[in-house]
């Protein structure tokens, strides 16, 4: 049985798409190199023009918790305070719209960016809930199911990319890679997913997946 499902909605709001592309500057990014450190001033918002980016923040017994991934279309960068709580890195070669914090909010007077800025803000805060329920109130096989899900509800291809390796996967689930490498070949062979290589990924029954997602 497969079930249809709507494509998420890019995630940066349309009114702050066109203010960061009319002042932005778009910068290239290799592979694994650091886009803005943690615990810098967050002086400045990303906008993913193409590629992946993964957020990371290293505790102080050297462990890497991963905040969240972005991809195309995403906005990263707006933090509440004054410094980024993670650092963001490339996950993929990537280009990035880069823009001054204040050049944005100077456009806060129009009403329709002060309310795509809310919406922005709003989206990430909802991001930052549903990881903690994932990390808190799901098992190792709903954990990975769920990150499968949403990867493959971002768009319509039947194959579905998947930019991280399963270290990434691992440290932002709150499992051990064996695990996540154990929970993927169960999946597998309950022929939910179909993987084509260590990167790609096709959904065989949305329904199976979705119940243990939920």
């Amino acid at each position: 049985m497969t079930l249809a499902y709507a494509p998420e909605a890019p995630a940066t709001p349309h009114a702050i798409a066109e203010v960061m592309e009319r002042l932005g500057v778009r910068m290239t990014f290799a592979k694994g190199e650091e886009i803005f450190g943690q615990d810098e001033l967050a002086d400045l918002v990303h906008s993913v023009v193409s590629g992946a980016v993964r957020t990371t923040r290293l505790l102080s017994d050297g462990r890497r918790q991963i905040g969240n991934f972005y991809y195309e279309g995403d906005l990263i960068g707006l933090e509440t305070g004054d410094i980024h709580r993670f650092s963001g890195e490339a996950l993929t070669n990537c280009t990035i719209l880069v823009v001054k914090r204040a050049s944005l909010l100077a456009f806060s007077g129009d009403g329709e960016l002060d309310r795509a800025i809310w919406e922005a803000t709003r989206r990430e805060l909802e991001r930052a809930q549903e990881h903690l329920m994932v990390l808190g109130r799901k098992t190792a096989c709903e954990k990975v199911a769920s990150f499968l899900m949403d990867l493959a509800q971002r768009g319509a291809a039947v194959l579905v990319d998947l930019p991280m390796g399963r270290q990434d996967m691992a440290d932002y689930l709150g499992l051990t890679i064996e695990t996540v490498s154990r929970m993927v070949t169960q999946l597998q062979g309950s022929q939910i997913v179909e993987f084509a290589g260590s990167r790609h990924f096709r959904v065989k029954r949305w329904d199976a997946l979705e119940r243990l997602a939920e």
